[in-house]
């Protein structure tokens, strides 16, 4: 096959994934308009992210992205990944993929609420949306819409580009019996989980992924949450702490994202834009389906192996923390219109998926005597 006609299929084919994700979905409509760019120039994109070069599933998932996007686009667009702090600092990506200074980044939305508080509702929320219902109301159910035009703001254009899926509680080197034990507290948490924390008596404390083990080992912090056990063993989080908790009420299902420049967006060819899409719908798929594998693999050898002791929050301080959570996401609103409306679809959405869920996986888990313990 001559290389016009490979490309040609490419294309093609890059746009078939992108839209056979949205085919019923208004909100996956193309984020910018034609544009008239040569369809044989090569553009060399640098990708930032916030994990550590490779780290499993993490890293692994915004190098998939970048190998999507070359291979889809044949080459004509030639995405370069850079870990944490080869070009920029894990916390920095977003302004890094904001101000142009490189096309674009992998990392999660709730690490911007210092840039603006209502990014969080498109990482995770306390007791929030799981992974699947929030791909639900990012695509069918307006979510995906309110993130753009939130990120229009700073020259974005937002992607949801792989799913953690519930998270673990974290890892604790002191009994949690009642929430008089969360009085003072040292953890690393980001986002509106680490504000939840705060309100109960703890002090939450935002780290990247690459200094927990030293910082948790060395006493800094007294408990750290990462994402589950699959990510956890790679860290060896075991060593440095004894107890594991869950079930993670901060993180129920923390939504990846990948940003693009919008100018440099906007400048593609549609074909390509497509593409762009397609490779982040892939691994937004993907990465549920390897942690939902690596999790349960992962977690026989931590409690087999490495002597890992399991415990689950008490009752009296999830209700607790749920508690402060309504509070919490509510004052995120602010007097933003726009965060108000973004509050407001996440709330609805969710309301009307929990009615479902108690009919299906809820009532299912139940008859599997899989609802608690």
């Amino acid at each position: 096959m001559d290389r016009r006609r490979f490309l040609n299929r490419a294309g093609i084919a890059g746009a078939a994934l992108a839209a056979g994700a949205c085919a019923r979905q208004e909100d996956c409509a193309p984020a910018a308009g034609g544009s008239t760019a040569p369809a044989d120039e090569v553009r060399e994109w640098k990708m930032v992210t916030s994990w550590p070069k490779n780290f499993p599933g993490l890293g692994t998932a915004a190098n998939e992205v970048a190998e999507s996007i070359t291979r889809l686009s044949g080459g004509r667009i030639n995405v370069t990944v850079y870990g944490a702090n080869d070009l920029v600092p894990a916390f920095e990506v977003f302004d890094a993929v904001s101000s142009g200074t490189v096309e674009i980044g992998h990392s999660a939305a709730y690490y911007w609420k210092g840039k603006d508080p209502a990014a969080q509702f498109f990482g995770s929320v306390p007791f929030g949306l799981t992974a699947m219902e929030m791909n639900g109301w990012l695509y069918f159910g307006g979510g995906m819409a309110l993130w753009r035009r939130l990120y229009e703001r700073f020259d974005l254009v937002p992607f949801a580009a792989g799913n953690t899926s519930v998270q673990m509680g974290g890892w604790f080197n002191k009994e949690i019996n009642s929430v008089a034990d969360l009085s003072g507290l040292k953890m690393r948490i980001p986002g509106l989980g680490g504000e939840v924390l705060a309100r109960a008596g703890g002090v939450p404390v935002n780290l990247p992924g690459g200094e927990l083990f030293t910082a948790l080992e060395s006493g800094t912090i007294d408990a750290t949450e990462w994402v589950g056990p699959y990510n956890d063993l790679a860290f060896g989080l075991f060593r440095a702490a004894r107890y594991y908790y869950y079930p993670g009420w901060h993180e129920p299902g923390t939504a990846l994202e990948t940003i693009v420049h919008k100018p440099v967006f906007e400048a593609l060819p549609d074909d390509l834009k497509a593409i762009v899409e397609a490779a982040c719908n892939r691994t937004n798929d993907r990465l549920m389906a390897e942690y939902a594998a690596r999790n349960a693999q992962a977690l026989t050898p931590l409690v087999e192996e490495h002597g890992v002791e399991l415990r689950r929050f008490p009752d009296d301080v999830l209700a607790r923390l749920r508690e402060i959570s309504d509070q919490v996401i509510d004052e995120v609103a602010g007097d933003d219109p726009l965060a108000r409306e973004i509050h407001d679809s996440f709330v609805a959405y969710r309301d009307s998926s929990r009615r479902f869920l108690r009919l299906s996986d809820g009532a299912y888990f139940g008859a599997l005597g899989l609802t608690s313990g």
